[in-house]
């Protein structure tokens, strides 16, 4: 049985690494005393611009100031809309050094996804691009509680020295105000405690049982925990580069990325989003230490002809998470980039990331039955245990919902008291995932009890996607499920069935979808069917769907 008492999985880390540690109480705390240990060393590097510890330091406190002075108290949420930049950096830690917490937004998002997460978040504050602001954002956030904006532009701090980082010399977007200025102008000495470690640092918005988003509680204290330990279980040194493969926006950059580095003083390298010929000319620049993405980006990463076992040869340790990593990728990635291992890894946005992942000197061993890879073993202080449907913890081997305690685990969800007494009895994670674990600590992950779709480690909601196909005129009824995709994982794919008379052509249809859906969410495939399965009460089986679909 897999017992508080009985943890196998500890023996696979030191005896140092075992101990009990108190880590600082937030990020924050971790970066500031970073700053001050190394303020020359570079902090972010972008193509070719690079930040210190000093000028982060700097301009995230002229902001932190510059937010207070325009009516941005303690308590706040400033929405962070951005893709990989420097700008993103300094508005995370200017929100918390004014007191607030950050909803990090997917710039992926349509206006009706968007609006939803400004409203429900209560948002004070939103940092998007200068296109997004333009394009759609400044209409969604004017029927929001948005009061202040700001306006990024990913061309800024490319080079080294760029005179709008000192100046804000940049005609900025109407009705906003450009966040490099507001730095500059910064305002009076804020008067605000340093955050608690139980204080809400991010609202993480993730799809729920009623198919809309739900904000997770990070606190400050969960962030600097699997910060701190995962610098403390990986060892790569103060002067490492890490590269931030996977979207700061999502938990998994956030914390095992930019948090992590930032704790460590570490550099973390940023190049806008994943593409992957200029993701090999960074690594062949900055030469990293470490990255951690979902596995479609390494499979993206191989089939480039010009990757060379030498553009990665500076890696230490490379993880993969937030989608399944197949072990044919695991030995098609030693292969070609000259025997590098591709260390699997499990986290949850409800466990700030990571609650399990290979140790590093490890190698995750593959299910002799299923062929499943193991996704790692549970790191110090983490409790993972397997439950059948009653609650009871099941034997080695067995499969059932995988439940998670620890410091790093979320208090709940953002008014949602009812979804938070649901999938967090007592503080401890239900998952909602199914699997098991083995006799020596190793946990697989075999199934998911719910419906979600992982499309690329972004998680879709059939629900979302079947409320936007019901607004076409020519659909009757509509059903969502997630099928097999060689690249992404899954994809998703609609059936649907129309109104008497009507006629629509599926590839019109996924275009419609496309328009109102971000990129991972739309159908790639649309199935015309006359008449959807029902239970006898009328409700669409999905599960049908999903078998036909294979």
């Amino acid at each position: 049985m897999t017992t508080s008492a009985d943890r196998p999985w500890l023996r696979h880390f030191t005896e140092e690494q075992r101990k009990d540690v108190e880590y600082p109480p937030s990020v924050l705390h971790g970066f500031l005393a970073a700053a001050e240990r190394v303020p020359d060393h570079p902090a972010l590097r972008y193509f070719d611009g690079a930040l210190t510890y000093r000028d982060l330091d700097t301009l995230s406190d002229g902001l932190a100031r510059r937010l207070a002075a325009r009516g941005f108290a303690p308590g706040d949420r400033l929405a962070v809309m951005l893709q990989n930049v420097p700008q993103f950096v300094v508005a995370l830690l200017a929100a918390w050094r004014a007191g607030g917490a950050v909803v990090p937004v997917n710039p992926m998002y349509k206006r009706g996804e968007l609006a939803h997460i400004l409203d429900d978040a209560g948002a004070a504050a939103i940092v998007c691009s200068e296109a997004a602001w333009d394009g759609y954002v400044r209409d969604t956030a004017a029927g929001s509680p948005v009061r202040i904006a700001l306006t990024a532009s990913e061309f800024d701090l490319q080079t080294r020295d760029d005179p709008r980082v000192l100046t804000g010399a940049r005609r900025p977007a109407a009705d906003a105000e450009d966040l490099p200025a507001a730095a500059r102008a910064g305002g009076p000495e804020l008067a605000v405690a340093p955050p608690a470690a139980g204080d809400t640092a991010l609202i993480s918005y993730t799809s729920g049982t009623s198919g809309r988003p739900k904000g997770a509680l990070n606190t400050h204290g969960n962030l600097s925990f699997n910060a701190h330990r995962q610098v403390r279980i990986q060892e790569l040194g103060e002067d490492a580069v890490v590269f931030a493969l996977a979207p700061l926006f999502h938990i998994t950059g956030m914390v095992c990325q930019l948090s992590a580095a930032l704790v460590a003083g570490h550099t973390l390298a940023l190049t806008y989003r994943f593409e992957p010929g200029v993701v090999l000319d960074a690594f062949r620049e900055y030469r990293p230490a470490y990255t951690v993405g979902p596995s479609t980006a390494f499979m993206a990463l191989l089939a480039r002809p010009d990757a060379t076992a030498a553009d990665f040869a500076s890696f230490r340790l490379i993880s993969s998470g937030g989608a399944p990593l197949p072990p044919a990728v695991v030995e098609a990635f030693r292969a070609r980039t000259g025997g590098l291992y591709l260390a699997n890894g499990y986290g949850l946005t409800e466990c700030s990331a990571p609650c399990a992942s290979v140790p590093p000197g490890s190698e995750a061993p593959v299910d002799p039955d299923s062929g499943t890879l193991a996704v790692g073993v549970p790191g110090p202080g983490t409790m993972v245990r397997i439950l059948d449907d009653a609650g009871a913890e099941v034997p080695f081997g067995t499969p059932g919902e995988i439940a998670v305690s620890g410091p790093m685990v979320v208090p709940g969800y953002w008014n949602r008291p009812e979804e938070s007494r649901a999938a967090l009895p007592g503080g401890e994670l239900l998952t909602g995932d199914v699997g098991f674990m083995d006799e020596d600590g190793w946990l697989y992950v075999v199934d998911r009890k719910k419906d979600m779709i992982n499309a690329s480690g972004f998680k879709v909601w059939p629900r979302e996607v079947e409320d936007v196909l019901y607004t076409h005129p020519a659909i009757r009824e509509a059903a969502v499920v997630g099928v097999p995709d060689a690249y992404r994982g899954e994809t998703v794919k609609a059936y649907v069935s129309l109104r008497p008379g009507a006629d629509a052509d599926p590839a019109a249809i996924v275009a419609y979808c496309r328009e109102r859906l971000a990129a991972y969410k739309y159908p790639r495939e649309v199935e015309v069917l006359g008449e959807l399965p029902k239970t006898a009460t009328g409700k669409i089986l999905r599960r049908e769907l999903r078998t036909t679909a294979g």
